[in-house]
């Protein structure tokens, strides 16, 4: 039983590592406004840095622009500050109680330098595949020694780790692909 398990757990923590990066490219400029854009911005609020998602709403009225609205009208200045030194060269307009971003379209250069960082993120991410990959199996290994696990048992778990390892692999390289597509379509 503890082969099933340490498989279990095994998938449990790729599955994981997937929505993380899934997570990280929603922040990723495409030349399409999007929310998680600037959600994760951190903003000074009190003496706390809190993210932007937690002071205010965030919508898109169109594909080229996004709307931002503090809950609290007096953290307008913070939230206009933490947009303006972030790394994603975007200029806040103040409308009232509310800023507007515009979001230029996106050179053909700078499109590629974008799929170069999610080529690396990705490659990131199949480097943490492949270091939890190679922790199972050492606990399977752990567990033969202990003599908890047969020999058989150890190597059913490893055909079924190196399996889940494959697929999840391929998993990251279409979510790649998916995300590079998008960005050069704009």
């Amino acid at each position: 039983m503890p082969t099933k398990r340490i498989v279990s757990e095994y998938e449990k923590n790729l599955q994981k590592t997937i929505d993380f990066f899934k997570n990280e490219l929603r922040t990723v400029r495409t030349g399409r406004a999007s929310p998680g854009l600037v959600e994760h911005l951190m903003v000074e609020y009190y003496g706390t840095s809190t993210p932007l998602k937690q002071l205010a709403t965030i919508a898109v009225p169109n594909a080229s622009s996004l709307v931002i609205k503090p809950f609290d009208a007096s953290c307008l200045k913070e939230i206009e500050k933490a947009i303006k030194n972030s790394e994603l060269s975007l200029a806040p307009v103040m409308d009232g109680k509310m800023i507007r971003l515009n979001i230029p379209p996106l050179s053909e250069e700078r499109r590629r330098q974008i799929v170069q960082q999610v080529k690396q993120m990705g490659e990131k991410v199949k480097v943490t595949i492949r270091n939890t990959r190679r922790d199972a199996i050492k606990a399977l290994e752990d567990e033969e020694k202990k003599k908890t696990i047969t020999e058989d048992d150890r190597d059913r778990g490893k055909k079924e780790i190196e399996d889940l390892t494959k697929k999840y692999i391929e998993q990251v390289d279409e979510i790649i692909e998916a995300k590079t597509q998008e960005i050069l379509s704009e």
